[in-house]
């Protein structure tokens, strides 16, 4: 999946066989481009941030990504 597919800003591909792995890539990158001041990024982290003040909103987010990163084929 992608940053923007997860949330973010770009397409900077993150590969995984786990979603939990997938999601801790996604924050490692989002960390780093938070520390870099990168403003695109740093506008997608706002919008989550207002999504995390729902919290059935950001469960629901959640689990639509997780349902997505299951439906993806799996690669050899």
């Amino acid at each position: 999946m992608t940053c923007k597919q997860l949330g973010g800003a770009c397409d900077v591909e993150f590969h995984s066989d786990t979603f939990g792995e997938m999601a801790a890539q996604s924050k490692k990158h989002g960390m780093e481009m938070f520390q870099s001041g990168d403003k695109e990024h740093l506008k997608a982290m706002s919008k989550m941030q207002e999504l995390m003040q729902l919290p059935d909103a950001m469960t629901q987010w959640f689990e639509n990504k997780r349902k997505e990163f299951d439906a993806l084929p799996e690669k050899n």
